[in-house]
């Protein structure tokens, strides 16, 4: 019998790469049904709100419940509309993620002098204004948080810059580090995951592609952890990184060898 109880799953690099399912996926998903192993999609993707990858992995034969997705967005605005509930939030990101922050009553500014709270995140129209905008909100030591700290975003045919880049630059003019990161690999994130699953981190897997979010994740937490080839991780980066899984698997295709 198996000694997991729960499953975090990364999606980006893991389940999908843009918008095709990776090879045989559904087998790893099956294997985790099969042994009776709650499952919990989390996604570092701060432009999407947990109904979104419902809807994305219907047409493939998987069914999601959107309480069983968790996003950088919703984490974000969850723990922004508990911890800051009267305060205004200036965002560097995109318009779906504001989106997500309204409808969590998260109070929002567009004027850098009016900012209580910066949140820098993903955003493709980002640019040489909105980092001086950004430098103006970043004054008098207002907290200052990001959604997620990943630098790349794998896509269809290769990478996209993601938030991670664009924190880099807010840090830069800001002389600061962002107080906190809401998504993965946080306390918050962790915190948020468990909330949602019946069972303890020593009998919870984390699966994913990235080293410093997903593994970190499930480092931190106790939790074990295995990482995939399919995503933004090579043998050189592996070999080299400070941080490291439990487990290597070529896909989540084989994660039946470790139940």
């Amino acid at each position: 019998m198996t000694s997991y109880e729960a499953a975090i799953l990364d999606v980006d690099g893991t389940i999908v790469r843009g918008e095709e399912l990776l090879p045989n996926v559904t087998d790893g998903l099956s294997a985790l049904d099969d042994a009776g192993i709650d499952r919990l999609l989390f996604s570092n993707n701060p432009t999407r709100g947990s109904d979104h990858y419902g809807e994305k992995l219907e047409p493939h034969g998987i069914a999601i419940d959107s309480d069983s997705v968790l996003t950088s967005a919703t984490v974000s605005a969850t723990y922004l509309a508990t911890t800051h509930p009267d305060e205004r939030v200036y965002l560097v990101g995109s318009e779906r993620l504001e989106t997500i922050l309204a409808d969590a009553a998260v109070g929002l500014t567009d004027d850098p002098e009016r900012a209580d709270v910066v949140l820098g995140s993903f955003d493709k129209a980002f640019s040489y204004s909105a980092l001086w905008e950004a430098l103006r909100a970043l004054d008098d030591d207002v907290p200052f948080y990001g959604t997620d700290p990943d630098a790349t975003i794998p896509v269809d045919g290769g990478l996209i810059p993601g938030t991670g880049a664009i924190l880099a630059a807010m840090e830069a003019v800001a002389g600061r580090e962002p107080d906190a990161i809401l998504g993965k690999p946080s306390t918050i994130a962790a915190t948020a995951a468990m909330d949602r699953l019946e069972a303890a981190p020593e009998q919870t897997l984390v699966v994913g592609d990235r080293l410093n979010t997903d593994i970190e994740l499930g480092n931190r937490a106790g939790m074990t952890t295995a990482l995939v080839r399919t995503g933004v991780t090579d043998q050189t980066t592996l070999e080299t990184s400070p941080i490291q899984p439990d487990y290597v698997l070529d896909s989540l295709a084989d994660i039946e060898t470790l139940l």
